[in-house]
């Protein structure tokens, strides 16, 4: 009984893996034939399992139903995609086109304003061409007046033409006259020349007479003035000195700052003297001995021209630090050299700073002279040796220009220059 049963359940569970070949009817059938088959109770407790296989059969089939839809759905999808990928290649062509168009109309308008302003040109030339032709007609008109009237001229010309040969006449009698006069002129040429020849000699006698009164002038000065401050080592200050070329004149000997009997040629101590002068004053000199004051560079020139001159420069900067610089030999040439500066060997407490100005020309704001392509007085409102412009400058503006280089600007309060005759 019990084998039985086992075999039972096994015809059950291999009807339940046929069940899912077969169809509803079928099934049906099967199972109406297992309940006659079994009548008994194992059938009927297996019944549920038997009914839940169906339905998990029936929601398969269902599923297979539904996943076939969905890739039908999914190829469609894709169909319509690729169409509107299609649509959409097309719209931006069409767009690209489109632009080309827009840029072909704004092309051609431009073409036509271009077009219209020829013709607006063109009508204006053939208005004034017509009314040219308007005006030629109105000469056309009046042009038979016109040659009566040249017919009158032509009358006039003639008898012009009579008085002109009457005034050729009267021309060639000129003439004739016109070179008895430069005839005459060739004799006053030559006589004037004779006049000049003599006067040039007179000229060199007058040199020579000039140089005659210099050689007395030079031995005379043991009973004068004398030439330098050296008599007045003892006794600084301002003193009357006279020197060959230019007479007698007052300079300022000094004997503290560096030995007796120097002369002061220029001088800033705080003054308020206007250093932005002519050339014509800075020959000649200006300025006041007991403040700033500049020699001149004409009683310069004589000076150191006489003998050999060295040159002491003192300076004290605005922090209160004192300086010198000293030269052995300082001359200035004269005027046709446009005063130019001549220095010695240098020796100091600071840079040689002047040795820039060595060999250059005065230049003021009316005689340009430095090295660069501007007026360096102008630009510095002084007077000085400039080169390209300068290192130092004792003649410019406190504060600002009045300064000395070295590694830095030595901006001053005061300055001095000093000569003195090296040989004596």
């Amino acid at each position: 009984m019990g084998r039985t049963k086992i075999n039972l359940v096994l015809l059950i569970i291999l009807k339940l893996f046929l069940v899912g070949t077969t169809t509803g009817e079928e099934t049906y059938e099967n199972d109406r034939q297992i309940e006659e088959q079994c009548h008994s109770e194992i059938y009927k407790s297996v019944k549920p399992l038997l009914d839940y296989f169906k339905q998990v059969r029936n929601e398969l089939d269902q599923s297979e139903i539904k996943e076939k839809h969905i890739s039908e759905i999914n190829a469609d999808l894709m169909i319509k995609y690729r169409e509107i990928v299609a649509i959409h290649e097309k719209l931006m062509k069409e767009a690209f086109q489109l632009d080309e168009y827009k840029n072909e109309i704004i092309r051609k308008e431009n073409d036509l304003q271009l077009c219209q302003s020829k013709v607006d040109k063109l009508e204006s030339e053939i208005n004034s061409q017509q009314t040219t032709i308007n005006l030629n007609w109105f000469h056309c008109l009046h042009l038979s007046d016109k040659s009566n009237k040249l017919e009158i001229c032509e009358d006039q010309l003639k008898m012009l033409n009579s008085s002109v040969i009457e005034k050729d006449e009267k021309i060639s009698g000129y003439s004739a006259t016109i070179q008895n006069i430069a005839e005459h002129q060739k004799t006053i040429s030559l006589k004037l020349e004779e006049r000049q020849t003599m006067l040039f000699k007179k000229d060199k006698d007058i040199e020579i007479c000039q140089a005659e009164i210099v050689k007395l002038n030079r031995t005379s000065h043991n009973n004068n003035n004398p030439p330098s401050c050296l008599p007045f080592g003892e006794h600084p200050g301002v003193h009357e000195i006279e020197v060959s070329g230019v007479g007698s004149f007052d300079v300022l000997c000094d004997s503290q700052l560096a030995g007796p009997c120097w002369i002061v040629i220029q001088q800033r101590i705080g003054g308020k003297e206007n250093f932005t002068r002519d050339w014509a004053t800075y020959r000649k000199g200006f300025g006041s001995m007991d403040s700033d004051f500049f020699l001149g560079l004409e009683k310069m020139y004589r000076l150191t021209s006489l003998q050999q001159y060295e040159l002491y420069i003192h300076l004290v900067t605005l922090s209160g630090s004192i300086f010198y610089a000293r030269y052995d030999d300082f001359e200035i040439s004269d005027e046709d050299h446009g005063y130019a500066l001549s220095l010695g060997e240098f020796r100091g407490n600071i840079e040689n700073a002047m040795r820039d100005s060595d060999k250059m020309k005065f230049t003021t704001f009316d005689r340009d002279n430095d090295a660069s392509s501007d007026n360096c007085a102008v630009w510095f409102n002084s007077g000085w040796w400039y080169n390209n412009c300068f290192k130092c400058n004792l003649n410019g503006l406190y504060g600002k220009d009045l300064v000395w280089w070295s590694e830095t600007a030595n901006y001053l309060k005061e300055a001095k220059m000093l000569i003195r005759p090296k040989d004596e």
